[in-house]
Formats: C-alpha cells, structure tokens, sequence
C-alpha cells in the first residue's frame, strides 16, 4: 500500500508543477470572481483617443493597443471586462501626440476611466 501511495504522492505533485502560472501571466491574488471587472473608458476630452492601453500592473509592458484599428472621438465610450482582480494600469495616447496615465487602479473598487483634457479620472 505504501509503494502505491507514494509514487501517487510523486504524481500528484507533478500535476500540481504543471499548474504553475506562466511568468508572462498576472497573478490573480484575490481569487477567481471576487468582484465585477467590467470598465468603462470615456472620452470627455477634446481630442481624439487613437490608442488605449491596459495591462495588469504586475506586467511590465502596456501589450497591445486595444482600440485596434478603432478610435474614440470626443464623447464615445467603451466597456471592457477585464481579466483578472486586482491592480492595472492605463494610457492613453490622442491625436495630437499627448498621452496622459495612470496607475495601480484597483478594478474591484474602480468602473470607469474617464479621459479629459487634463488626462485620466478614475471613478
């Protein structure tokens, strides 16, 4: 019995290695469904947003536009669901060439990202 259970101990603890989180993916440290991601991106300013960026704050990198081909004119909205809890970061870049940011925004306690004249408002 004691031979069966070992080798059994040994393979459960390689399955459990292949479980370990790509080092590219965000951690997720408050665990799965713990609060609503959904954000909403809102272009009061001015200019036109032809790239919005976001990524979890625990990557370095902003990783792809995710306005695509699109824009955001003066007074359009966007909504996401984000992938995971926690803290990410957001950019911004108009059409005059100014960007604005901002930082470790937490998605559980945050909805909308508001772009203005004068940058980014997290509410």
């Amino acid at each position: 019995m004691r031979l069966l259970f070992v080798p059994g101990l040994l393979a459960t603890g390689l399955l459990l290695g292949a479980c370990t989180p790509d080092a590219r993916q965000p951690v997720v440290t408050s665990g799965p469904a713990v609060c609503d991601t959904s954000m909403r991106f809102v272009n009061n300013s001015s200019n036109t947003v032809l790239s919005l960026y976001y990524s979890h704050s625990s990557l370095s990198g902003w990783g792809p536009d995710r306005l695509g081909s699109a824009v955001m004119r003066p007074g359009q909205s966007s909504a996401v669901r984000l992938a995971n809890a926690g803290n990410y970061d957001f950019r911004v870049v108009w059409d005059n060439g100014r960007s604005a940011e901002v930082r470790q925004v937490n998605v559980c306690r945050a909805s909308q990202i508001t772009v203005t004249n004068a940058g980014l408002r997290v509410s």
